[in-house]
């Protein structure tokens, strides 16, 4: 599938749905992923009649997280190049990002919604962020955010020890705003009543909750560094390689 076809886009009431589209890879997010968010969310910025964003998945998994197979060959001098337009374009974004989970949340599907000015969840769905076990770290400012967001020790386990969060564990923890099988109507409303709100009041609210973006631009920065670093690693290597092993 292309860039269009994996993440499909709608514009509706001023709202940009964006959804991943990679059923036989549950999202595993890839390159051409990426560039397609990234594509989404700068036009997004300069778009006046776009007020809100609402990110998706599909049913039984939001995002598997990032596609092994694109880490496994990774070059050095390539780097992180996608993945990073996207982070940057995460960050800069001047729009409200409302966010639906059904199902799985893994790596970057379940970091970037720390990101996320609102997110909703189903109640069967899990959030788990394998870092550690793959040999590599936090990303996404998640080692900034997540401790913000949940405390120290709760985004340790999550972060560092791998522990996986239930939908329910997620909303007391600060994740989520509500479970419910109807999270994606009820993140589309959240959405559009942003939208129908005056928009620049809007915007000065929402960077006046959200603060200065320098601290988490340097963090998202120095774990780029730390985990292209780990991505070239011997235990990284054997990791992905046991992954892929057990995949095929």
């Amino acid at each position: 599938m292309n860039e269009t076809d994996l993440i499909q886009r709608e514009v509706r009431d001023g709202v940009l749905s964006l959804r991943m589209n990679r059923p036989d890879k549950k999202n595993a997010l890839n390159r051409a992923m990426y560039a397609g968010l990234s594509d989404a969310l700068e036009a997004a910025n300069g778009d006046e009649t776009i007020r809100a964003v609402l990110l998706l998945g599909g049913a039984g998994a939001f995002s598997s997280g990032n596609d092994i197979a694109d880490f496994a060959g990774f070059d050095a001098k390539a780097g992180l190049g996608e993945v990073m337009r996207f982070l940057r374009a995460l960050t800069a974004l001047e729009k409200p990002l409302v966010a639906a989970v059904d199902g799985l949340a893994v790596g970057i599907g379940t970091t970037v919604l720390f990101h996320c000015d609102l997110a909703y969840a189903t109640p069967g769905s899990t959030f788990r962020t394998p870092f550690l076990d793959l040999g590599l770290v936090p990303e996404a400012g998640s080692s900034l955010l997540a401790p913000a967001t949940m405390g120290y020790q709760s985004a340790f386990a999550l972060l560092v020890l791998g522990d996986a969060l239930s939908a329910d564990q997620a909303r007391e923890a600060g994740l989520l705003l509500s479970v419910s099988d109807a999270a994606e109507d009820e993140a589309r409303h959240a959405a559009a009543r942003l939208a129908a709100k005056p928009p620049e009041a809007l915007r000065i609210a929402r960077r006046l909750m959200r603060g200065d973006g320098a601290a988490l631009n340097e963090r998202i920065e120095a774990e780029a560094r730390a985990f292209a670093e780990r991505l070239t690693s011997a235990e990284a290597r054997a990791a992905f390689a046991a992954f892929l092993g057990r995949r095929g």
